[in-house]
């Protein structure tokens, strides 16, 4: 399946893309099979969503789809079926922290 990913602007110029990006993804639509595809057709966004060695999101990334904040959810769980079908696209965001 096709699915389509929006990535903040730092990591479209780190990954030298513009826009969304489209991902292949075999099997299951989860956060961890998008990333995993991410991952595989940029190298140089690993380490910048996940950490290396444990694979969990970074804390001040989050994720969006269909107006839901994924971020929480578990990187196994089935995305919603309008990202897996492409029909909207997985938001990757960068949190804004500072008081």
């Amino acid at each position: 399946m096709t699915v389509r990913v929006m990535l903040p602007a730092h990591l479209r110029v780190l990954a030298r893309v513009q826009g969304e990006v489209k991902v292949e993804v075999d099997g299951a639509v989860t956060q961890r099979t998008v990333l995993n595809a991410l991952e595989a057709a940029y190298p140089m966004l690993s380490g910048t969503i996940r950490d290396h060695t444990t694979q969990q999101r970074r804390a001040f990334m989050r994720l969006f789809a269909c107006e839901s904040d994924l971020s929480h959810e578990s990187p196994d769980t089935l995305l919603p079926l309008e990202v897996a079908e492409g029909k909207e696209p997985l938001l990757v965001i960068g949190a804004i922290a500072g008081g």
